[in-house]
């Protein structure tokens, strides 16, 4: 599956945004899609995943209470709203398609990804 991100940009801290995850190809609804990020100098990092309903998700403890995964699945499309936003959610986010678990939390899990969007959060 083909994955293009949008949604990216420059907020001020305590700001919001919404990414959204377009995919192609067929069988959009048989993988559970994620957010992962990186940071530069550092390694990517799992932000959230969403099952194949859409009913079970999962998140890192750092953006509990704050990031909402949702998929839609006629629109072949996963979002990732971001709110309460800080400095150090500044990374380009990426999402990424796997044929296993939401669990899975590890990019080597990851079959498919997209190309990125940068957010930066400024203080």
């Amino acid at each position: 599956v083909q994955l293009v991100e949008s949604g990216g940009g420059l907020v001020q801290a305590g700001g919001s945004l919404r990414l959204s995850c377009a995919a192609s190809g067929r069988g959009f609804s048989s993988y559970v899609m994620a957010w992962f990020r990186q940071a530069p100098g550092e390694e990517r990092e799992f932000v959230s995943s969403i099952s194949r309903s859409g009913i079970a998700t999962y998140y890192t403890d750092s953006v509990k209470g704050r990031f909402t995964i949702s998929r839609d699945n006629a629109k072949n499309t996963v979002y990732l709203q971001m709110n309460s936003l800080k400095p150090e959610d500044t990374a380009v986010y990426y999402c990424a398609a796997n044929s296993g678990s939401y669990y899975d939390t590890e990019t080597s899990r990851y079959d498919d990804w997209g190309q990125g969007t940068q957010v930066t959060v400024s203080s």
